[in-house]
């Protein structure tokens, strides 16, 4: 089985408030407007080789719509397939998508939707976006942050151990990385389908419960480039939840928001790749998690608790506050 999914294709993020969600991802964030359909917008970085990475749609609340993980070949999909099959947690096949062919969907243990795929359309730029380098999928625009691809997606979780041996068995993802309390509990795990250090990740959810989305990832190539989409984000009066600096797990460079429908986003670059076939993963303790982040930075208290969508009145006013901040002046 292992091998058979090849990455993370693309994420459907659900929004209260499409277009200003659609401001923020277009012109704060820099990605580029593939198509529209129904009450849904598909949006691209500069180097998704796949017309699009992110599909934007309309709904009551924010929250994660779909995950979407490509397989290797139509042979390796149907091998996806029936391991997913085998723990009860699939649904059936759809016909596709804009972009891509049939999908099998289903969920992990903790309800978070899945779609598994193989066919998809290359991206085809159009002249004003045509690279002058025949390597890149699409010509730089520098506008905004300017991401380069969708990079990760955390997902809150009521049972971390279960998604992760669900991801690890029946979809093939190494374990790269994980959180392991003195009790014994599982509360993270960084997993990844590649040598990427991380392509998805559970983290336990602090109001236990289920089906929760914690943040979307995108990718710039230089630490640089994430300290610039701060000041970007902040002439666009986007809130910052999480000032850059480094995590410890993954090492990667961060900087975390709030986009206008109440879901959290990062923009993130630096990381390690990881080549040894025989790694075992890395587990930390509950003490060392509790110093922070890498340069011993204290976590902020919301990137504990909140995700989307929200569950309470607590939440509903956390994401109101954020959209106050957007609009006040500085």
């Amino acid at each position: 089985m292992s091998g058979d999914l090849a990455h993370l294709g693309h994420v459907e993020l659900l929004t209260p408030e499409p277009e200003r969600s659609l401001r923020f991802f277009v012109e704060a964030l820099g990605m580029e407007q593939e198509a529209s359909e129904g009450g849904s917008v598909f949006l691209r970085g500069y180097g998704d080789y796949q017309r699009y990475s992110l599909k934007l749609t309309e709904a009551p609340a924010p929250g994660l719509g779909h995950l979407a993980l490509r397989a290797r070949s139509p042979e390796a999909l149907a091998r996806a397939v029936s391991a997913v099959e085998a723990t009860g947690l699939g649904l059936g096949w759809s016909d596709g998508d804009l972009g891509h062919g049939p999908a099998y969907r289903c969920t992990d243990p903790d309800g978070h939707p899945l779609e598994l795929y193989y066919e998809t359309e290359r991206y085809e730029p159009p002249e004003h976006l045509r690279p002058v380098l025949r390597n890149q999928a699409q010509r730089y625009t520098g506008r905004g942050a300017s991401v380069e691809r969708l990079d990760h997606v955390n997902l809150l979780t009521a049972d971390v151990a279960a998604c992760r041996k669900f991801a690890t068995g029946a979809l093939g993802y190494r374990h790269y990385e994980g959180i392991v309390l003195d009790d014994g509990t599982e509360a993270g795990a960084w997993l990844s389908l590649s040598i990427a250090a991380h392509e998805l990740i559970y983290v336990a959810d602090a109001r236990h419960a289920s089906g929760r989305l914690h943040h979307l990832a995108f990718w710039v190539p230089t630490r640089e480039e994430v300290l610039r989409a701060a000041d970007v984000l902040i002439e666009h009066r986007i809130p910052i939840e999480f000032a850059p600096s480094k995590h410890t797990i993954s090492q990667g460079f961060f900087l975390y928001v709030f986009e206008p429908g109440g879901n959290r986003i990062e923009v993130t670059s630096g990381g390690y790749f990881v080549y040894d076939p025989d790694r075992e993963p890395v587990i930390w303790s509950e003490a060392e998690r509790a110093r922070g982040q890498a340069w011993e930075v204290k976590t902020v208290e919301s990137f504990h608790y909140y995700g989307t969508p929200p569950l309470d009145e607590e939440d509903r006013a956390y994401v109101e506050r954020c959209r106050e901040a957007m609009a006040a002046p500085r």
